[in-house]
């Protein structure tokens, strides 16, 4: 039996999460990554979004989404309706077969475990400073288990690509994004992570320091 694939790894949408993008109800499927040259990304589909329906019905989690399109045909036509930076926007793509190496799963690894304040508890430095870490982000050195960054998951290794959707290369970068949220009264910085072959977005509550 083959299934459908539109090559996108997907997550939870918290109401965290939710609130860090403006979305008033943690409802669809959040994109932490869509996959090289799969059906998504070729359609424009980026990390961040938000798929929201599937030929015009609601989806209501990132497990139906995968419920969903897993049921499908490959080479079916699908209409899914994106939230995309803020704008909704409809875009029609072709399923791809769904590799045998890669089942579709929706990633349930919340790590939430409530508003936590207070410093976000992380020691970082730039990946292009670590072996084996990559050219991109800046990853995560030292994590403090009492700050608010070991509640939502956090450990060393991960990789913090983005904060706020600005792209981060050193540890003033995170900083700086992290102050000015601050500074425009949010109560929450959405990271975009990379753990292992994993990427995912977490929401940190911004305590004050």
């Amino acid at each position: 039996m083959t299934r459908g694939w539109i090559g996108v790894q997907i997550q939870p949408l918290t109401q965290d999460i939710a609130d860090s993008i403006g979305l008033k109800k943690a409802e669809g499927a959040l994109v932490s990554e869509p996959q090289a040259n799969g059906p998504a990304q070729k359609a424009g589909i980026e990390a961040g979004d938000v798929i929201t329906s599937v030929d015009g019905m609601a989806v209501k989690d990132a497990r139906d989404l995968a419920k969903r399109i897993g049921g499908m045909a490959p080479k079916a036509s699908v209409k899914l309706t994106v939230l995309h930076k803020g704008a909704e926007k409809t875009v029609t793509l072709t399923l791809g077969e769904l590799p045998n190496t890669k089942e579709a799963r929706a990633n349930t690894e919340e790590g939430d475990s409530g508003a936590d304040v207070g410093k976000l508890g992380l020691t970082l430095a730039p990946a292009a400073r670590v072996s084996g870490a990559g050219g991109e982000g800046v990853v995560v050195t030292g994590v403090d288990s009492n700050g608010v960054a070991a509640d939502r998951g956090f450990s060393t290794g991960d990789v913090i690509l983005e904060v706020a959707g600005k792209s981060v290369s050193t540890p003033t970068d995170v900083r700086d994004v992290v102050a000015s949220a601050r500074t425009e009264g949010k109560r929450s910085v959405l990271l975009r992570v990379k753990k292992g072959d994993n990427t995912r977005f977490v929401a940190l509550p911004l305590g004050r320091v």
